[in-house]
């Protein structure tokens, strides 16, 4: 693992290490008016203790707080916004991947998708319309397939969090086994508010460390 690439949600969102005008949730001195679990040190967050653990290369953090997988978000469509799909597509279209060497990938969603009460409508491998994609399970196969489709040689996983709609979670293990990629199901993870405290996030690094080594 060298040279990193994150599609997250608020989980993996750091203020000054996303994109300009994504949303963020976590910062040093945390949410105005909001939770005090969004204030957190940047060496705190799971994904900066995972570059500090492994010594790799994080090339892009494409993360976006509230942000749902497929195209229905809290506030209706995000298929042109916010989605994880839309993101993606738009780092191909700007030729990131052709630019970069990129050899891991981590999905963190799906998050949203189940707190927004999006669609779940069904397991598709294949064959996509774009109607399909404002559905969870559909969104989440077509975007693990997008990302194996332009990076075949990296090593692509999803990871997938506790407390949310089980067919999400067995959505990601399904297609993650069809398409050669692999999940990481968390398990008991500290949490305010629903987000990582940073005993939470130091869970979620473990957690993922004992898969990818």
């Amino acid at each position: 693992m060298k040279n990193i690439v994150i599609l997250g949600d608020s989980y993996s969102t750091y203020e000054g290490w996303i994109p300009d005008g994504f949303d963020v949730y976590y910062s040093s001195s945390g949410r105005e008016n909001g939770p005090a679990v969004s204030k957190m040190k940047l060496e705190e967050t799971w994904w900066q203790r995972l570059l500090l653990k492994t010594g790799a290369n994080l090339l892009a953090n494409n993360s976006w707080s509230g942000s749902t997988v497929g195209y229905t978000g809290y506030s209706g469509d995000c298929s042109h916004s916010s989605s994880f799909i839309y993101r993606f597509r738009q780092l191909k279209e700007s030729g990131f991947f052709k630019k970069n060497d990129v050899d891991t990938v981590f999905l963190f969603g799906g998050t949203n998708d189940s707190c927004a009460n999006a669609p779940l409508g069904e397991v598709k491998f294949e064959n996509w319309t774009e109607e399909d994609l404002f559905s969870v399970l559909p969104a989440i196969c077509h975007l693990i397939w997008a990302v194996k489709k332009e990076l075949p040689n990296a090593d692509v996983y999803f990871i997938i969090n506790t407390q949310i709609n089980p067919a999400i979670g067995a959505c990601v293990k399904s297609a993650c086994a069809h398409y050669g990629t692999r999940a990481i199901e968390l398990v008991d993870i500290d949490k305010e508010n629903g987000h990582p405290t940073p005993k939470g996030m130091e869970m979620i690094c473990n957690q993922v460390l004992s898969i990818i080594q």
